[in-house]
């Protein structure tokens, strides 16, 4: 599977972040790649002091940002998994962090409502998101069984693991990380991380701009970072090798020489 990373800049207008993904989208599709990843909570960029409500501007999974990424996908013909807000029933300030795979024919054929919250940093993401509790469970696709978890996710350990445990061919990382001290450090250490201790390739894919840092990396099954970008907006492309994770998981049976009874 050959996979584009769209590190890009998202706006507060919906239409021109939609506009930068459609592009993003081609460039992907003309390089050849199979999917294309795009940033989490992509769909729009909203700044701490706007006095903006996350629920004024999200929207469904069948409204005018979600079609408009499925148009373009189906007319493409690729896979595109990009983060958005999700509008909740019932909540007139909050949404859902949610991230959605469309495939080829532009068809939805997976969501992911962000289960763990940044509330961290002194940080309150659960002022804004709602916490789900959808499960942590891969998707399966003409390339294999793909999970999905997202940004502040990487800071836990199990859920890696646990989508690793259920099949997982790849793991796909949707990132909106807030640049700080040392925060690099830990964005790349923890992919780095996830990677290696499940022997599994990780895509991670960060806004850049605003507050966030950029740096979004590819990483193998041996955790070795295949491709990677710096702090400008950037597509770049990487080729993930399900046989190359068999090689390494026979080399390095780090799955099959756990002891569960004893965790």
């Amino acid at each position: 599977m050959k996979i584009a990373i769209a590190q890009l800049v998202s706006h507060h207008d919906k239409n021109q972040t939609l506009n930068k993904a459609c592009s993003a989208i081609e460039k992907a599709a003309e390089g050849g790649a199979d999917l294309i990843l795009l940033p989490e909570m992509y769909m729009a960029f909203v700044s701490p002091d706007s006095g903006i409500s996350y629920a004024d501007i999200a929207e469904s999974l069948d409204g005018p940002f979600v079609r408009g990424l499925a148009a373009k996908a189906k007319e493409m013909g690729i896979y595109v998994v990009c983060g958005m807000y999700e509008k909740a029933e019932n909540d007139p300030k909050r949404a859902f962090n949610t991230t959605i795979m469309l495939n080829r024919q532009g068809e939805l054929v997976f969501h992911y409502q962000k289960t763990h919250l940044y509330d961290a940093f002194s940080y309150q993401e659960s002022l804004n998101i709602i916490q789900s509790n959808n499960p942590l469970v891969p998707v399966e696709t003409e390339f294999g069984k793909i999970g999905i978890l997202v940004c502040y996710e990487l800071r836990f350990p199990e859920v890696a693991r646990k989508l690793t445990l259920a099949g997982a061919d790849v793991l796909l990382v949707p990132t909106a990380w807030v640049s700080g001290p040392l925060k690099e450090e830990h964005y790349q250490s923890l992919v780095k991380a996830r990677a290696l201790e499940n022997t599994i390739p990780v895509c991670a894919c960060d806004q850049t701009g605003n507050l966030f840092i950029g740096r979004s990396l590819v990483c193998d099954a041996l955790g070795v970072t295949i491709a990677s970008a710096g702090y400008d907006e950037a597509v770049f492309f990487a080729d993930i090798s399900i046989e190359h994770t068999h090689e390494t998981r026979q080399k390095l049976p780090c799955i099959q020489n756990r002891r569960p009874e004893l965790y």
